[in-house]
């Protein structure tokens, strides 16, 4: 398998290994595959007999084009799919994916578990440790958090905005310890994510310390969030109908990971893009102007990113004609007051309860399908306990807590205050590191 940067296509190619431990391209571009191969009829046609390990296999093997021993890769899959990505049947025609059954309930399970094992894999012969950098809008920082934590040769550096996570996540990203370190930036996500950014083009970081990602810009976490779009398909009762996806979208990881997916063969016809008031691409899928904002606070605030680092591969697969990208990808955009009423419609309806961002893509769902008529899967990618107070004012009504998140209440959050400029982060990074 190889890569390109985003900013040169015709520059020199990279191995899947190079591309995976250095995150970024030295031009601050986006990694990107220079061939997307496709599944065979065969696999798609017999995908009910495959489990998530078998597709995660076929997909791999099939994507990284030996890039990867096949024993080691199974290996890695099996030690890091080791939860189920269910489908659940909301109404007619309307189908909730379920990616919070992992360890941080969170669907950035799938890539950071994925991502840990790949990248150990790779830094297995390596005496230098490796200095993980990630900005997180919520679940991203305790998935990685946890995927790594304790993993040998390795420390992971959280940044994480003040005041903009819930509670419960919080915890999950300042209590490990260990080889895991939390900043608490007083700032937006952007702001944080645009630290990270800074650092990996600092040369006198990148001599001093080995660093590399775990956000989304990392072409280790789109891997393996292709696995559960096979995944919720082989699990359709019937597929008879136009077959779309709706995405909550923020970072649009998630969602361009799905693009990925197709290219591969997933036979989807739309996807649904459904973002809150951080709604730039939204915009720029109506009229055709990406104009990037400072974040605003929302109720999904997982979502709430002015600027996602995404963008460009998206726009990359399409050759940036905006006409082709139309094709493929809607976009919708709710109000907090729209997100609360559909969580509170969504459970009087059907006893289904909602997180705030897979409300959001309930309400494109129904939008969507007052015209169209579909077969949708929404995807659900947090436990609405993650949001707690939120849930319970908006439902009144008490949600149960896995033990896994209520065990954080007591643990003692561990983080140093950071502003937004650069200059602090790298002394902190060159001081503590």
């Amino acid at each position: 398998m190889k890569l390109y940067s985003t900013k040169n296509k015709n520059g020199a190619n990279v191995t899947l290994a190079e591309a995976v431990m250095q995150g970024l391209p030295a031009d601050n571009g986006l990694f990107m595959p220079v061939e997307i191969p496709r599944l065979s009829e065969a696999f798609i046609q017999n995908i009910r007999g495959y489990s998530l390990t078998e597709i995660a296999y076929e997909l791999c093997s099939t994507l990284l084009q030996g890039a990867i021993p096949v024993d080691d890769l199974h290996r890695l899959i099996n030690d890091s799919m080791t939860f189920p990505a269910p489908i659940v049947q909301v109404s007619d025609d309307v189908y909730s994916l379920e990616l919070w059954h992992g360890p941080t309930l969170a669907f950035k399970d799938f890539g950071a578990r994925f991502m840990a094992q790949l990248m150990a894999y790779f830094n297995q012969k390596n005496d230098t440790e490796l200095v993980i950098l990630v900005a997180t809008s919520g679940d991203t920082g305790g998935a990685v958090a946890s995927g790594f934590h304790k993993t040998e040769g390795t420390k992971v550096v959280i940044l994480y905005p003040s005041g903009k996570v819930s509670p419960l996540q919080e915890k999950q990203l300042t209590t490990l310890g260990d080889n895991i370190l939390a900043l608490e930036i007083n700032g937006t996500f952007d702001d944080c994510q645009d630290l990270v950014k800074q650092a990996f083009l600092d040369a006198e970081l990148n001599a001093k310390i080995r660093l590399t990602s775990a956000n989304s810009i990392n072409i280790a976490r789109l891997i393996p969030q292709m696995f559960y779009y096979f995944e919720a398909y082989k699990q359709l009762p019937h597929h008879e109908k136009e077959l779309v996806f709706v995405v909550p979208s923020g970072n649009f990881g998630n969602l361009t990971a799905g693009l990925l997916a197709k290219r591969m063969g997933l036979p989807v016809s739309k996807f649904i893009a459904a973002t809150n008031a951080n709604d730039v691409v939204a915009q720029y899928l109506e009229n055709g102007v990406y104009n990037p904002r400072p974040s605003v606070r929302t109720l999904s605030n997982a979502m709430d990113v002015g600027a996602p680092s995404n963008f460009v591969r998206m726009t990359d697969l399409y050759e940036n004609d905006w006409n082709e990208i139309k094709k493929d990808i809607i976009g919708y955009t709710f109000t907090d007051e729209e997100t609360r009423a559909a969580m509170q419609t969504c459970y009087t309806k059907t006893g289904y309860i909602l997180d705030p961002h897979g409300a959001v893509a309930y309400l494109a769902v129904k939008d969507y399908q007052k015209t169209h008529d579909c077969t949708a899967i929404f995807l659900e990618t947090a436990h609405p306990a993650k949001f707690l107070e939120d849930t319970e004012s908006i439902l009144n009504q008490k949600i149960k807590i896995p033990a896994r998140l209520a065990d954080l209440a007591n643990k003692e959050k561990v983080a140093d205050f950071l502003q937004t400029d650069f200059k602090s982060f790298k002394n902190w990074l060159l001081e503590y590191l």
